[in-house]
């Protein structure tokens, strides 16, 4: 039985979270599907084949075998990818790392995290929720407070980037694949101290 998984195995499971559609797109909650693309386009491999509730992609990133997910979910059901894939590979949480947007970090600034609450974000919460621990890396993109306190939130993360933002977060994205590939070639602790000051 064993020798099936070792064949087809990977070692660590990559989601990128977002919403799927058109109307998504590019939007502020979506910056996981951008990294998880940006990881894509380095390897040529498009993250199309639909498994497990969402789009993958087996791609070797950091000396590891990788299963690159973008859930097509939306953002609030994230959790039953991710179960179902790890499941599949036997993956433990602590090899599941997730990307995804921050409203508390500035536009551009990443914060990779050994593990940690879901800090109100669905797409984490819902994950926690079905791993039944919170107990797996992340790394966060920050994507800027909402302008003021009577702004909605949902209107905020689903809307778009503008002017010197979009420029910050095309900057941050190809700083997030990189920080995903040092996570799993070097370790949680190396990829806090590169990617984590400002």
């Amino acid at each position: 039985m064993f020798f099936g998984i070792q064949s087809s195995g990977v070692d660590w499971l990559v989601v990128g979270l977002g919403n799927p559609g058109d109307q998504y797109e590019n939007t502020r909650h979506n910056v996981g599907f951008l990294v998880a693309d940006e990881l894509g386009e380095r390897q040529h491999k498009a993250i199309q084949r639909l498994k497990y509730k969402a789009l993958t992609a087996v791609m070797e990133l950091g000396g590891c075998k990788a299963l690159v997910m973008k859930p097509v979910t939306y953002m609030n059901l994230s959790g039953e990818a991710v179960r179902a894939a790890a499941q599949f590979y036997k993956i433990p949480p602590e090899r599941v790392l997730v990307i995804s947007d921050d409203v508390s970090l500035p536009v551009g600034r990443l914060r990779v995290r050994k593990s940690g609450s879901a800090g109100g974000h669905n797409g984490l919460k819902s994950i926690i929720g079905q791993l039944g621990s919170d107990q797996f890396p992340r790394l966060k993109v920050g994507v800027g407070e909402k302008p003021h306190p009577d702004y909605d939130l949902a209107d905020w993360v689903l809307g778009r980037f503008q002017g010197e933002d979009k420029k910050a977060i095309d900057a941050a994205v190809q700083r997030a694949a990189d920080a995903v590939e040092c996570v799993l070639a070097k370790g949680i602790p190396e990829a806090m101290n590169r990617y984590n000051s400002k």
